[in-house]
């Protein structure tokens, strides 16, 4: 005979809100073949960074034009999942678009609200839903590193500063939220902002990078830095202006 249970619905579950941060793909091609080179470029500088990370896929920017190419959507959902993102729903999709993202899975987030667009790759950026209110945590404190880091190691101070007290190697990578304190040589690459903090700056005693990022904007060793900061105390901060956002890179003063 079956058992019933006489307890009532409430005591099973509660339903709240949550705030849960997610990444945003800002679409502006339906080119998945670029999109997947862009995608691995990007990627191939940090790793296993967004693995299993869930994902909202913006087409808002995509044209509406009925003639314009319609975007492959199980093909891009794959796509995504080849580099470990996690496709969560879709946000500014037309009625059929829609249909499709839907049977697919896909949530409908029309509503969502988008930080800011990153120029990097067409854009991978933290998107939050707005927070109930709640007493305010504790801010983190900077991870300090005190010793070198050689080629080969990675180090990602999540939420926080970054404070490294020795040399970064080439072929090291030091990753941080917030902003990253080098107080030695940066020889390897350093990446602040990692999740669209635009406030965030990179300083170092001796500036001579592969490879500095803030908010998802680089800027690679191929693009030789002037005498007036290579190997000299810099600090790196990110510059928006009317042709975009770009890495300002200037001494710092004694």
């Amino acid at each position: 005979m079956a058992i019933v249970s006489e307890a009532p619905i409430s005591h099973c579950y509660d339903i709240k809100s949550a705030d849960l941060p997610v990444l945003a793909l800002l679409l502006k091609t339906t080119d998945i073949q670029s999109l997947g080179r862009a995608l691995t470029q990007q990627l191939a500088d940090s790793p296993g960074f967004f693995d299993q990370e869930p994902v909202i896929i913006d087409v808002s920017a995509l044209p509406t034009d009925p003639q314009a190419p319609v975007l492959d959507l199980p093909s891009l959902l794959n796509l995504l999942r080849e580099h470990a993102l996690v496709p969560l729903a879709i946000k500014g999709a037309q009625e059929a678009l829609l249909a499709s993202a839907q049977a697919l899975g896909l949530v409908n987030a029309s509503d969502a609200r988008i930080r800011r667009s990153v120029p990097a790759a067409e854009a991978l950026e933290a998107v939050t839903t707005p927070p109930p209110p709640a007493a305010p945590a504790a801010p983190l404190g900077a991870l300090v590193i005190d010793k070198p880091l050689r080629s080969g190691q990675q180090v990602y101070a999540k939420g926080r500063d970054l404070v490294v007290l020795a040399v970064v190697n080439p072929g090291a990578e030091v990753i941080a939220d917030g902003s990253v304190h080098i107080y030695g040589a940066l020889r390897g690459k350093a990446i602040a902002g990692a999740r669209g903090n635009v406030n965030a700056r990179i300083f170092a005693q001796s500036m001579e990078p592969e490879l500095v990022s803030i908010a998802g904007v680089y800027r690679t060793s191929e693009n030789a830095l002037s005498k007036n900061v290579l190997g000299l105390p810099a600090q790196v901060c990110l510059q928006s202006g009317a042709e975009g956002d770009k890495l300002l890179i200037t001494p710092l003063q004694p």
